[in-house]
């Protein structure tokens, strides 16, 4: 299959990557992990500091950095001014790095080729007992 036929999935962040989180003052850490390593090329492209500084634009972010990590097919965002003050002086209920990681997986879709999909995918898979919201979801948008 050329890459111009590859069938296109308009899915979540989450649908090929995870992430891992932490915070210290008002900085948040965001790391971004393709499942596939053959995905990390198309999330480099994907996901740029632009693109995740407008995911986070409502929090009155102040900067994004990010740093590629191609060996461990990952990027480290280190967004400033995000956590309103802090952990421990925000007034917001739980502003944390990981749940910042979770609103930036589900917040940012993306058109991924299928081949970044994994296979195990509940995306994929209509028997997965997930498949029936994930639709409806995949609906909505």
């Amino acid at each position: 299959m050329t890459p111009s036929s590859t069938p296109l999935y308009t899915l979540p962040l989450h649908a090929i990557a995870h992430g891992r989180a932490g915070d210290k003052g008002n900085v948040s850490n965001i790391s971004v992990i393709s499942y596939l390593p053959d995905a990390y090329g198309f999330l480099e492209e994907q996901l740029t500091q632009e693109r995740v500084f407008s995911c986070f634009s409502h929090l009155n972010v102040q900067q994004v950095k990010r740093y590629c990590l191609p060996n461990l097919h990952a990027m480290n965002f280190v967004i400033s001014g995000v956590l309103d003050g802090g952990v421990n002086a925000s007034r917001s209920l739980d502003r944390h790095g990981k749940t910042l990681s979770m609103l930036m997986l589900g917040r940012i879709w993306l058109d991924i080729p299928a081949h970044y999909v994994p296979k195990d995918s509940p995306y994929l898979n209509p028997e997965h007992p997930h498949y029936p919201a994930i639709s409806s979801m995949l609906a909505m948008r």
